[in-house]
């Protein structure tokens, strides 16, 4: 049977090159049964051969596919809880009388299904080719379950997007109490049982044998998670082989939290538990000791991640708009550890992301020289694809999936072209993607995904939305304390009546 074949040509490619990335202009992919077969100019007769398909993208640049290793998994995420103070935020989370009595499945199983579908259909419109997604747990009576995964994993599938799953579990969650006092829910047995679940559905995926579907561990945030519990995650991940991406170093008060229950920093109870190791991601990965507020100085901890080959997803837009930033990813990466990328929310735009990183890099060290738009670019690609243990992807180069995006840059407002890259996170977002193919299949065509009723779809997440909205003020642990999502300005009141121009 004679081999399937696809060739793409764009003005730009990002190719490998010694390990790094170089520019290739006039450029053509030629791919055959999902990997790459041939890169070079499109002039090159190499490219005169009978294909398939063939996909001219113009005035574009073709990168390797976006890996988003904490991405968007429901509709409200940052949506409603970025805009408030302190005691704003503490209200958006569970009540502690909610915790111990009024739980329940905000969503249907139904609703719950077209939720996931709407945030992955988000995630492919942004260029990203494969994910490992946030834990979706606040509307949950507890966590996620492992049919809520196989059903993620099918839908992804459907889409063609790469995966890189299994469902959150924890021992406690955050809540505040009625005066206000922040603290942890225990249920030890919802933590084992959640467990028991990520076990079985890591046996689902070697059942399924979908080659776009791989089985991870997912714990929740290190603090909400017992020792126990860690240590036997740490366990089961060595026997099986497989990646654990953990919520960890996101906030200052979890030092205090472990210390408290297990007298040991973060980083010695991740250690401590056998989880330390280049099958370990950390996400988010701030308050290590180089954060003024920890110790302000490098007192070993990303010589630790380093020398242990684990890896840390920076999710720089996220960071920004919630106010606790990396400690300049120049020591990160000076220091040897692998940096990958991360949304963590709405809008999954990894280019903003990009931005945004560079801009703060540049504002922490004083010096517009640093936050080299290089770096995070790499970390978008291949530094995710090294955290998955993949160095089939996050590369266009011979023998690597075909694993693609394409950013337009044909627009008027893209405005003239010096570095493709450069005027990509300048003028545009991730809403330029034009293209993009998963191990030879195209996801995104010509800006949209071929089979997806967009409009239905955001029909559909605007009503999911509003129920979700709604069912905060059920878990507020203050309801009597104003709206908890007021406007940007206060709405005009319809008694007020028509303003009108008098004289």
């Amino acid at each position: 049977m004679s081999a399937r074949r696809a060739l793409i040509t764009a003005e730009w490619i990002v190719v490998e090159h010694e390990g790094g990335f170089a520019q290739l202009r006039d450029g053509a992919v030629l791919v055959e049964d999902g990997r790459i077969a041939v890169v070079g100019p499109a002039a090159d007769p190499v490219f005169d051969v009978a294909v398939d398909e063939r996909f001219p993208l113009g005035r574009s640049v073709l990168l390797p596919g976006f890996i988003d290793l904490d991405a968007l998994a429901d509709l409200d995420h940052l949506q409603l809880d970025a805009w408030g103070d302190a005691a704003h935020e503490q209200r958006l989370g569970w009540s502690g009388e909610y915790a111990r009595a009024g739980r329940r499945e905000v969503l249907s199983a139904e609703d719950r299904s077209i939720m996931r579908r709407a945030a992955l259909v988000q995630l492919a419109l942004h260029g990203i080719t494969s994910f490992a997604p946030i834990a979706a747990e606040v509307h949950s009576a507890w966590a996620e379950t492992h049919d809520d995964l196989l059903d993620l994993a099918r839908t992804a599938s459907e889409l063609g997007l790469r995966a890189f799953l299994g469902p959150s579990y924890r021992s406690g969650v955050h809540v505040t109490e009625a005066d206000g006092r922040p603290g942890i829910h225990w249920e030890d047995e919802l933590g084992r049982r959640g467990l028991a679940e990520a076990v079985r559905f890591l046996d689902t995926v070697e059942q399924l044998g979908d080659p776009l579907v791989t089985g991870i561990l997912a714990p929740c945030r290190i603090e909400t998670l017992r020792e126990d519990l860690l240590r036997e995650t740490g366990r089961i991940a060595a026997e099986r082989g497989v990646r654990v991406r953990v919520h960890a170093f996101q906030d200052h008060a979890e030092r205090e939290l472990i210390a408290r229950a297990s007298g040991a920093t973060p980083l010695g109870l991740i250690e401590r538990a056998g989880l330390l190791g280049e099958r370990l991601i950390l996400a988010h990965g701030v308050y290590l000791d180089v954060h003024p507020e920890v110790a302000g100085e490098d007192r070993g901890d990303l010589a630790a991640l380093a020398a242990a080959g684990a890896s840390i997803v920076h999710c720089p837009l996220t960071n920004a708009r919630y106010a606790f930033l990396l400690e300049r990813l120049s020591q990160y990466l000076e220091a040897g550890v692998n940096i990958a990328l991360g949304t963590d929310s709405f809008p999954p735009d990894l280019v903003r992301g990009i931005d945004a990183g560079v801009q703060l890099a540049k504002a922490q060290h004083g010096d517009l020289s640093r936050g080299l738009l290089a770096e995070y670019v790499t970390a978008a690609t291949l530094g995710g694809a090294r955290a998955l243990g993949r160095p089939d992807l996050g590369r266009i180069s011979p023998g690597a999936s075909a694993d693609l995006v394409a950013f337009g840059l044909d627009e008027f407002r893209a405005g003239p072209i010096d570095d493709p890259l450069r005027a990509l996170v300048l003028a545009g977002s991730g809403r330029d993607v034009r293209f993009s193919m998963v191990a030879g299949r195209p996801v995104v065509v010509d800006g949209t995904i071929p089979g997806v009723d967009l409009g239905a779809l955001a029909a559909e997440s605007q009503r999911i939305f509003e129920r979700l909205r709604g069912a905060y003020a059920e878990r507020d642990v203050r309801p009597e304390a104003g709206p908890l999502f007021p406007g940007v300005f206060p709405e005009a009141s319809a008694a007020a009546g028509a303003a009108r121009l008098v004289g």
